[in-house]
C-alpha cells in the first residue's frame, strides 16, 4: 500500500515542485518553447570543452560567437521538440498549459522561430568560429529532435542512454571552437556527460513516472519500476565518478588541483545515489539527487575552468615537487 505522506512518490508530483524557479518565473510563450532553463548547462559544458584544449583562453569575439551560436541552436532544438510533442503535451496534465497545446503560441510562429534560430546559429558559428563547430552544433540539434525525441523516446526505456548524445555534443563544440579539431580531452568530457545523463534524468523520471505512464512513454521507472531504476542510477553514478577522475590527465595543466577539488563533488554524488538506492520510493531523495546532479555538472565545468588559471599550474608544480621529495626521501626546503 502506497503511503499518503509526501516522502513517497505520488501522481501529484509535477515538474514545478522539483524545480522551484518554475513557480517564481513565468516566461512569455515565445521564450517558453525555447526551453531557456536548459541552455546554461549546455553552455557550461561548452566552456568545459574549451578549457580542456590548448587553445584556452579563446579570443573574446570567438568565445561570444561560440556561446551565442550554441544558445541559438539549443533554443531551436527546444522549439522543435515542443512542436513535435505538442499533442503529447496536451494529453498530460503537467504539460497541457504549455504555450503550444494551450494555444498561447501558434505552431506556425514556433516553426518560423525555430528555423530563424537555426539559420542564425549556423551563420554566427561559420562566420565567427569555424565550420566544424557549426556542424557539431547542428548535429546536436538534429540528434535531440530526431534521434531522441522522435525515434528513441516513444520506443525504448533506454532512450536517454542513447539519446544523451545530444546533450553531450556541446563539449565537442567547445573543443572545436578552441582548436579547430576535437582531441581526446574533448571526447573525455563528451563521454562524461553521456554517463552522467541517465542518472540525472532518471531521478526526475522517478518523480514524473505517472505522467509518462499515462501517455505511454516507456521511461525506465515506468517499465521496470523504482527499485530497478535506482540500481541503474547507482551504476551510472559510479561510472560517472570513476570517469570524472580522468580529468586529471585530460587537462593540459592544473590536473592535480582539479582532482583535489573534485573529491567532495564525487563524495556527495555517491552519497545521494546510495541514499536513493536504500529508499527508491522516497520523493525527497529522488528530488535531491536530481537537483544535485545539475549542480554537479556545473561544478565539474567550473573546476575545469579554474584548473586552467595560472595559480592552478603553480599548485601542480609545487605538488609534484613535494611528491618527488617524499618519494626520494629528500628533506623539504
Amino acid at each position: 500500500m502506497v503511503s499518503s505522506t509526501p516522502e513517497v512518490l505520488q501522481s501529484g508530483i509535477v515538474r514545478e515542485q522539483v524545480v522551484p524557479s518554475r513557480q517564481r518565473i513565468k516566461l512569455p510563450a515565445w521564450l517558453e518553447v525555447a526551453k531557456p532553463r536548459l541552455i546554461p548547462l549546455l553552455l557550461a559544458t561548452t566552456l568545459g570543452g574549451m578549457a580542456l584544449s590548448e587553445g584556452w583562453p579563446l579570443p573574446s569575439p570567438r568565445l561570444a560567437c561560440t556561446l551565442g551560436g550554441g544558445a541559438l541552436a539549443a533554443a531551436a532544438a527546444g522549439v522543435l521538440n515542443c512542436l513535435w510533442e505538442q499533442d503529447l503535451d496536451g494529453r498530460m496534465q503537467r504539460t497541457s498549459g504549455r504555450a503550444l497545446p494551450s494555444g498561447r503560441l501558434s505552431p506556425t510562429a514556433a516553426f518560423i522561430g525555430a528555423i530563424s534560430c537555426t539559420l542564425a546559429a549556423a551563420a554566427l558559428m561559420v562566420s565567427g568560429v569555424n565550420c566544424l563547430a557549426a556542424g557539431l552544433s547542428l548535429l546536436g540539434l538534429c540528434s535531440y529532435v530526431l534521434l531522441y525525441t522522435a525515434f528513441l523516446k516513444p520506443r525504448t526505456p533506454q532512450n536517454i542512454v542513447i539519446g544523451g548524445v545530444a546533450g553531450a555534443i556541446p563539449p565537442l563544440v567547445g573543443a572545436a571552437a578552441a582548436t579547430g579539431h576535437v582531441g581526446l580531452s574533448g571526447w573525455w568530457l563528451f563521454a562524461l556527460v553521456m554517463l552522467w545523463t541517465p542518472a540525472h534524468f532518471w531521478a526526475l523520471a522517478l518523480l514524473l513516472r505517472d505522467d509518462y505512464r499515462a501517455v505511454g512513454i516507456p521511461m525506465l521507472p515506468v517499465v521496470k519500476g523504482p527499485a530497478v531504476t535506482a540500481k541503474a542510477i547507482s551504476r551510472y553514478g559510479w561510472a560517472t565518478v570513476l570517469l570524472s577522475c580522468f580529468g586529471i590527465w585530460a587537462l593540459p595543466e592544473g590536473g592535480l588541483l582539479y582532482g583535489l577539488l573534485l573529491m567532495p563533488f564525487n563524495a556527495r554524488l555517491l552519497q545521494m545515489v546510495q541514499q536513493l538506492g536504500a529508499a527508491p520510493e522516497n520523493v525527497d531523495r529522488a528530488k535531491g539527487l536530481f537537483r544535485w546532479s545539475i549542480f554537479y555538472m556545473f561544478g565539474i565545468c567550473l573546476l575545469l575552468v579554474v584548473s586552467r588559471l595560472p595559480m592552478a599550474a603553480h599548485f601542480d608544480l609545487q605538488a609534484w615537487s613535494l611528491l618527488q621529495q617524499m618519494a626520494t626521501g629528500r628533506p623539504f626546503i
